[in-house]
C-alpha cells in the first residue's frame, strides 16, 4: 500500500521536494543550525526477518526478571499487590479499554458513570467532600495539589515541605519550582520518631508570615510511619496556609483519612489497586479536597443529576483545563483522561468493598509486624520508633550492605529500597522494607533470615 507522505524512492522524494519548492532535503532543515544536525549514519542494526527478529527478542526479554520472578519487598509507592483476575477480565473489555475523555458528555454516560463512580470512591478514602479523575500518578498529583494551593493562598509561591517527603516526589515538584518561581522550606524529622517536627514546622511558618502556601507532608511517611495529623490543621489555618497531605489509601482503611483531621488537599498513588505494579508505569494519581476548593481544583468533575424526563443522568460538573475554557483560565494542562487506569482501580474498590480493603491493610500490617519481630531477635531494629503501617526502615549492622545484596541476588530476593541512595542524612545501611498480602510465611522467613545472617555483625 502506498503511503502518500513517505517517498520509497528517489523519483518520489525529487516529486515532494519540487513541491516543497527546495532542490535537496538539506534546504528543508537548513534552519537548523548545523551543529545540531546528525552528520553520520542512524546507528541501527541491519534489516531482519521477523522470524530473525522475534527471536532476538525473546533473547533479550529472557536476560530481565522482574516481580514474577522475584520477590519483592520494594515500596515508596511501588507495592505490588494480588490483583483479582476479575479485574483483567472487565478492564479487557473493548469499551473500557478505548474509553477517552468525554467531549461529548451527553454521549458519555457510561463514562461519566465510571469516572463518577471512581471520584466517589477516592472522596471517601481520602475523607473529603470531592475528587477529580486524570491525574498521571502520585509525583504529577503532587504537583496539582501544590497549583491548587498557589490558586487558594492568592498567590503565595512558598511551601514548607516535609524532608520526610518520598524523594521522587520531591524531585518532580522541584522540576516544576524552577520554572514557576516555587521556594521550598525544609521541614526536619524527629530524631527519636522519624515524624514531623513540630517545632520546625513552627519555625518555618513564623520565619515566613503570610507567605506559605501549604504544609505538605506525606503519611506513612519515607520511612514507612504514620504522621500525627492532629494538631496540623489548626496550625496551618492560622498561617493563612492549606494542608497537602500524601496518603497511602491503604492506610486509610485501619486509620482515620486526611480528611478527617482537616487537610485540605489530599493526594497519593493508585498504583497496585487494580494497576499492576511496574516501576516505568503508568501510575493513577488520586487527588481529593472539598467544594470550596472546587473551581481550583485540576482536571474534571462528574456529577450525578436527573434529565428532562426525570431519568438518571451525569454530566461533567467542572472541567477546568485547557480545552474547555481560556487557556489562561485553567488550572492544570491535564489533557488525557487515565480512563483505563481509574476503570482498573474502580474495579478492584468495588470488588474488595470496604470490608476487603481493611482485610488487605490488616494483612499487609500483619506481615510487617512478623519481619520486625524476626528481625529484632538478631539484634535488628527500626530506625525510628515510630508507628509503621506496611513499610519500615531498618538499620542493618555498619558494613552489611553488600553481603545482604549478595545474598539476595541469589535467593532471587528484592530486599526492599536502600534509603541512603535517595535521602541525606541516612546511614547507608538503612533499608526500607515493605511488606502486602501477597508475601507467604516462606517468603517473610526467607527475608528475615537474610537480613539477620548476612546482615548480621562479621
Amino acid at each position: 500500500m502506498s503511503h502518500r507522505f513517505i517517498p520509497r524512492n528517489l523519483a518520489e522524494e525529487k516529486e515532494m521536494l519540487q513541491a516543497a519548492g527546495v532542490e535537496r532535503f538539506e534546504d528543508l532543515i537548513e534552519a537548523i543550525p548545523a551543529h545540531l544536525r546528525l552528520s553520520r549514519p542512524l546507528d541501527v542494526p541491519a534489516a531482519q526477518s521477523e522470524m530473525a527478529l522475534s527471536r532476538d527478542i525473546r533473547r533479550l526479554a529472557q536476560k530481565n526478571k522482574g516481580l514474577t520472578e522475584l520477590v519483592s519487598f520494594l515500596g515508596m509507592g511501588w507495592t505490588k499487590h494480588f490483583i483479582p483476575a476479575a479485574v483483567d477480565s472487565i478492564v479487557s473489555r473493548s469499551e473500557f479499554t478505548t474509553a477517552y475523555t468525554p467531549y461529548q458528555a451527553e454521549a458519555s454516560q457510561g463514562s461519566l458513570q465510571q469516572i463518577f463512580e471512581y471520584q466517589t470512591m477516592v472522596a471517601e478514602i481520602a475523607g473529603c467532600e470531592i475528587s477529580n479523575a486524570s491525574l498521571y500518578d502520585g509525583a504529577t498529583a503532587l504537583v496539582e495539589g501544590l497549583i491548587m494551593a498557589v490558586a487558594c493562598t492568592k498567590n503565595r509561591k512558598q511551601f514548607a515541605i516535609a524532608s520526610s517527603m518520598n524523594p521522587r516526589y520531591r524531585e518532580v515538584a522541584q522540576t516544576y519550582a524552577s520554572s514557576n518561581g516555587w521556594t521550598f522550606h525544609d521541614v526536619a524529622w524527629t530524631a527519636d520518631e522519624g515524624a514531623l517536627d513540630r517545632k520546625s514546622v513552627e519555625a518555618v511558618l513564623a520565619a515566613n508570615p503570610g507567605k506559605i502556601a501549604a504544609l505538605v507532608i506525606q503519611t506513612p511517611n519515607t520511612f514507612g510511619l504514620l504522621e500525627d495529623l492532629e494538631w496540623l490543621s489548626d496550625l496551618c489555618k492560622a498561617a493563612g496556609a492549606v494542608l497537602v497531605v500524601v496518603n497511602d489509601p491503604l492506610a486509610s482503611m485501619i486509620v482515620d483519612p486526611p480528611g478527617v483531621f482537616g487537610a485540605d488537599i489530599v493526594i497519593g498513588e493508585m498504583l497496585g489497586l487494580g494497576i499492576p505494579t511496574s516501576l516505568g508505569g503508568p501510575g493513577l494519581g488520586y487527588l481529593a479536597t472539598w467544594k470550596k476548593h472546587l473551581r481550583q481544583m485540576p482536571g474534571r468533575v462528574v456529577g450525578r443529576t436527573v434529565d428532562a424526563e426525570g431519568k438518571r443522568a451525569y454530566c461533567l460538573t467542572a472541567q477546568t483545563r485547557e480545552q474547555h475554557i481560556r487557556r489562561e483560565k485553567a488550572t492544570s494542562n491535564i489533557c488525557s483522561n487515565q480512563g483505563l487506569m481509574t476503570v482498573a482501580a474502580s474495579v478492584y474498590l468495588a470488588l474488595q468493598g470496604p470490608k476487603g480493603l481493611e482485610e488487605v491493610a490488616e494483612q499487609c500490617a500483619a506481615r510487617l509486624a512478623y519481619v520486625r519481630t524476626g528481625l529484632a531477635k538478631a539484634g535488628i531494629k527500626p530506625l525510628f520508633g515510630g508507628t509503621p503501617f506496611q513499610e519500615q526502615a531498618f538499620l542493618l549492622p555498619a558494613g552489611s550492605r553488600a553481603r545482604v545484596e549478595a545474598a539476595c541476588r541469589t535467593a532471587g530476593l528484592l530486599p526492599g529500597v536502600w534509603l541512603a541512595d535517595l535521602m541525606p542524612n541516612v546511614p547507608t545501611e538503612t533499608v526500607l522494607v515493605c511488606t502486602s498480602e501477597t508475601h507467604s510465611k516462606q517468603d517473610l522467613d526467607l527475608l528475615v533470615s537474610i537480613l539477620s545472617s548476612a546482615g548480621g555483625a562479621a
